[in-house]
């Protein structure tokens, strides 16, 4: 299974659908381009984030998308879906886990409105642009690391980016070392393990990645499109995040691409 998903920067509040004893799920209403979510409790033994694989198949009209789900620790298992049209959907669940295999649900997909214009892509070759059509001109910073120091720094991050004029920020996953300005311990870790013990590459830690995604959201509300880095050198060492084997190096993008 891919085993967690970090959504694109348009990331926002999902709505939840619980499991339910039947195969048909509860039917949900969502906007267009926002973040559909299938929310499903399932077994925690063994390693949930590797053992179990969950996909979902999404139909609309003549198409036919797809999208992984992940682990998202105590149980829980989410499957997201951004819809990019309005209208029904139909989905169903295909799983190596009984209790999810073939499950299936609808949700109504209703028109975007006010300030929501999609994801940002190219627009006619050279430009970027919403789907909607909307002109995107990026003016953007850097805050590589922000989201791990602190909640008084990461709400003073806010609030000045609040005031800027900037609409897009590149981020990284991964805490930061810099000789000169950062050098405290981020408060939280994305994998399971210690720097002292070693990392288990294998187990995610769900609420580290939980925090990162509420600092996505956050963006969002201030209309910032955010350019995230997945892999960057700026470790140095310090935790070992940079010296990961190809097999760890192959598992931890699925984990942030679903």
């Amino acid at each position: 299974m891919r085993p967690f998903r970090i959504p694109t920067a348009a990331l926002i509040l999902s709505w939840i659908l619980c499991s339910a004893p039947s195969s048909e799920l509860k039917a949900q209403t969502v906007e267009q381009y926002e973040v559909f979510e299938i929310r499903l409790d399932g077994p925690s033994g063994g390693n949930p984030f590797v053992d179990v694989e969950l996909t979902a198949e999404f139909k609309f009209a003549n198409r036919v998308l797809q999208a992984d789900g992940f682990y998202d620790g105590n149980g829980v298992y989410i499957v997201r879906f951004m819809p990019d049209a309005a209208g029904e959907w139909r989905y169903s669940l295909k799983s190596n886990v009984r209790e999810f295999d073939g499950k299936a649900g609808t949700f109504s997909c209703t028109k975007a409105k006010g300030n929501n214009h999609g994801p940002v892509g190219i627009r006619n070759t050279y430009h970027f642009g919403y789907a909607d059509g909307t002109p995107f001109y990026p003016v953007g910073t850097t805050c590589y690391a922000w989201v791990w120091q602190g909640d008084a720094l990461v709400k003073q991050t806010l609030e000045t980016l609040e005031k800027a004029p900037f609409n897009k920020i590149r981020m990284c996953v991964f805490p930061k070392q810099y000789s000169t300005y950062i050098q405290n311990e981020p408060p939280m870790y994305p994998y399971e393990g210690s720097k002292e013990k070693g990392w288990d590459f294998a187990r995610f830690n769900p609420e580290y990645f939980r925090y990162f995604e509420q600092r996505v959201r956050d963006l969002k509300e201030l209309g910032i499109e955010a350019d995230i880095i997945l892999f960057h050198p700026y470790d140095r060492g310090k935790w070992g995040f940079d010296k990961m084997m190809p097999r760890e190096n192959d598992l931890y993008p699925e984990l942030c691409t679903g």
